[in-house]
């Protein structure tokens, strides 16, 4: 990396150090011990709850003692999406980053800026003997992409500053104030198999390439969905021919927009031409339909060795619910220029050692009862496939608070840095600030980061200038923390 380029040097020394460390969700162990480590090396105040949450407590600097606690926030662990074609083992290698011109990216990984940089913003103030604050509590929270489950183990009494700086947003310049709730839904198929018929052609299909992104932030930016695509492939194709399936693994993380979908199938002989033929014109319909946001997708149909299919009558039930399913957004807002409610199918796995066909989706949305009634809607598909469905609890939205004394600070401190206003909303995404909101009554919270983009898939990267931007606001809040 150009140690030139990156600035403040000091936050991008501690992501350095961060993307040295293996952290999946719920792998999040050498994490842990490295703040902890961290920690006591300064010789502050470090502990370790039961769910594995870690806080840092810094003391307030000379004459800043009588300030507000202010508690920064963001989550150790991070979403681990590769390119198919790239060996990669993300519970050891450490992500290779490289500098693109003004943005940062990784080497066919996700690059771990969500949400390694609030990590390293954090770790930086720590360090810094240069900074005005009042007292600081600094948490690392973990499992916050696959299911939040650090936020909700965290007890009541683990932070004791009530207001809070979440460094989990990706646009600078925006100051979060809401966030959607979630919940994910599975969908299983009990499946037996059978022989393929004499005569039979087997072949792979596969499409890669695409935009992806995060299932919430990105999910109204009119990204193809890989799942949708191949489903949607297979639903005209078996009205067409005697169609077998005989494997299908599709898409990634419950919170990724799917990039990569592939499927083993089978047709007679003798339609072997005339369903190529239908592949490459497909592929020619979808190129013109997302002609601005899909710029290097890549279809590809192989001649492949056959197997045991799934039973056609499951088979068809299936690809006839993915078609079906609902993907994307929703509904609007009423009352804001913002998403309100989303689904996104996430992936599809046949598992030979439980014989079901899996089918994971998440929803999400600002009111509860919409998010009930999306969740509801997708199932109802499944349900009538013949599929089981489960429901998950999900986690809840943060509403906003008109009255937030920290977010007049962010504010008022944005407009003396920048000479403009900040952008407030909220966002179509899951923040741990929900949780908090439910188990920290009163928490004063707002949410804000550099700029991100392509998060959750390979493509993700970090806008370099905003981490300055972000570090400046940062600092400045935390000289004006309220007495």
């Amino acid at each position: 990396m150009d140690k030139i380029a990156l600035q403040p040097q000091s936050v991008f020394k501690c992501f350095a150090q961060v993307n040295q460390i293996p952290r999946p969700s719920k792998q999040e162990e050498k994490m842990i011990e490295f703040l902890l480590d961290f920690g006591k090396k300064l010789g502050l105040d470090t502990k370790r709850d039961e769910a594995g949450n870690v806080i840092i407590r810094k003391p307030a600097t000379p004459g800043m003692e009588d300030r507000q606690t202010i508690v920064l926030q963001s989550h150790m662990d991070m979403v681990c999406e590769k390119n198919r074609d790239l060996e990669f083992d993300f519970t050891k290698d450490a992500i290779q980053t490289y500098v693109d011109g003004e943005w940062m990216k990784a080497k066919g990984t996700t690059l771990g800026a969500d949400d390694g940089i609030g990590v390293a913003m954090e770790m930086a103030i720590l360090e810094a003997d240069d900074i005005e604050h009042g007292p600081i509590e600094c948490v690392f929270t973990r499992d916050e992409e696959t299911g939040l489950t650090g936020a909700e183990g965290m007890k009541s009494d683990f932070m004791s500053g009530r207001l809070l700086v979440n460094l989990d947003s990706e646009d600078e310049g925006e100051i979060f104030v809401s966030c959607a709730g979630g919940c994910r839904t599975l969908a299983q198929f009990d499946y037996t198999e059978e022989p393929l018929p004499a005569g039979f052609f087997a072949f792979s299909l596969s499409i890669k390439g695409l935009t992806g992104g995060h299932s919430g932030d990105d999910i109204e930016k009119k990204r193809a969905n890989a799942n949708k695509l191949l489903a949607r492939f297979l639903y005209v194709s078996q009205q067409k021919y005697d169609l077998r399936l005989i494997d299908i693994q599709a898409g990634g993380l419950h919170n990724a927009i799917p990039r990569e979908a592939w499927c083993l199938c089978a047709v007679p002989a003798k339609d072997k031409e005339s369903i190529t033929v239908d592949w490459n014109l497909y592929q020619a319909d979808v190129a013109e339909e997302y002609s601005v946001t899909e710029k290097t997708m890549v279809f590809t149909l192989e001649s492949a060795e056959g197997g045991p299919a799934i039973k056609k009558e499951v088979s068809e039930k299936l690809i006839k619910a993915l078609q079906a399913v609902d993907n994307g957004v929703f509904a609007y807002c009423q009352d804001l220029p913002l998403i309100e409610t989303s689904s996104n199918l996430a992936n599809i796995r046949k598992k030979p050692e439980t014989k079901t066909i899996d089918v994971l989706s998440s929803q999400r949305s600002s009111i509860y009862s919409a998010r009930l009634n999306m969740a509801n809607t997708v199932a109802a598909a499944f349900e009538l496939a013949g599929a089981k469905v489960d429901i998950g609890e999900g986690y809840p939205g943060w509403k906003m608070n008109p009255n937030s004394e920290i977010l007049r600070i962010a504010v008022e401190q944005y407009k003396k840095l920048f000479r403009k206003e900040p952008v407030v909303r909220g966002i179509h995404a899951g923040l741990e600030c929900g949780l908090f909101s439910e188990k920290f009554p009163g928490m004063d919270m707002i949410s804000m980061g550099p700029t991100l983009r392509g998060v959750h898939s390979p493509d993700e990267k970090l806008l370099i200038p905003t981490v300055q931007m972000v570090w400046d606001h940062l600092l400045a809040i935390l000289k004006n923390a309220p007495k």
